[in-house]
């Protein structure tokens, strides 16, 4: 892949002054929008600083921690999963666990260099419930508030990196961008114009693109590893070739 450079991004603003207690949402509550709790100003690193305070949903009281996107500030290709998973979850960065690792495998198989990648989340906290010991974490998928919830950061993410491409992997992230009529085995594998958020009032829709913005769909590195013996095999292989489709859509743009 051969990224048309960008301008070099501006200094770091400063961000504003964290919110006093009692200023957001009040705490015990249930609040469902991350909006109060993102920098007036600012680019990636501000916003990543803000996140770890974020408690614009009730999956924060569970959760480590806030799992904020990572990658080249200035990516041409974006990439967006679900939500980090349980080693996410812990040491605090995305797509460090089985399905981010599968994942670096495969964009090396399609000859995508990584480092000039961003790769992030549609929820930025683990949803989760635990076995019978208590002790095991269990994934648990996050529901359409939880994920509408999550979506200013979403879209903080989109208009600071401003990529050309952005690969939505498994169905909840193709939802939070296209909308709830997305399917991942209908729409998967084609380079597609970003649809008009404005299309239903934005009630489902994702949020606003980047202008000229191409979206493609494939399946989440998780449901690789999920899948039968018989069957990893192709969909590994099928996965491969939707992100050599990206590569060969950035390199037409």
């Amino acid at each position: 892949m051969n990224p048309n450079p960008k301008q070099a991004p501006e200094p770091e603003q400063a961000r504003e002054q964290p919110q006093a207690p009692g200023a957001g949402p009040e705490e015990g509550a249930e609040p469902y929008d991350a909006t109060p709790f993102l920098p007036k100003r600012g680019r990636l690193p501000a916003h990543r600083r803000a996140a770890a305070d974020c408690r614009g949903c009730p999956l924060h009281r569970e959760a480590t921690g806030t799992v904020f996107g990572r990658g080249a500030p200035d990516a041409r290709l974006m990439l967006v999963g679900e939500q980090p998973g349980d080693r996410e979850d812990r040491e605090g960065v995305a797509f460090v666990g089985p399905a981010g690792q599968l994942l670096t495998r495969a964009l090396r198989d399609a000859g995508i260099d990584e480092e000039e990648v961003y790769v992030t989340n549609a929820v930025k906290h683990f949803k989760f419930t635990r076995d019978e010991t208590r002790k095991r974490r269990i994934h648990k998928a996050p529901s359409l508030r939880e994920t509408l919830a999550c979506r200013p950061w979403l879209a903080a993410e989109l208009r600071l990196v401003s990529p050309d491409l952005i690969v939505t992997l498994g169905a909840t992230a193709g939802r939070a961008l296209l909308g709830p009529s997305f399917r991942v085995g209908a729409d998967r594998g084609v380079p597609r114009p970003a649809p008009d958020p404005g299309e239903d009032g934005g009630k489902g829709r994702g949020p606003a693109l980047p202008e000229g913005v191409q979206v493609l769909a494939t399946v989440h590195p998780s449901a690789v590893l999920r899948a039968r013996d018989a069957d990893r095999e192709r969909m590994y292989a099928g996965l491969v070739a939707d992100l050599r489709t990206a590569a060969e859509t950035l390199r037409s743009l």
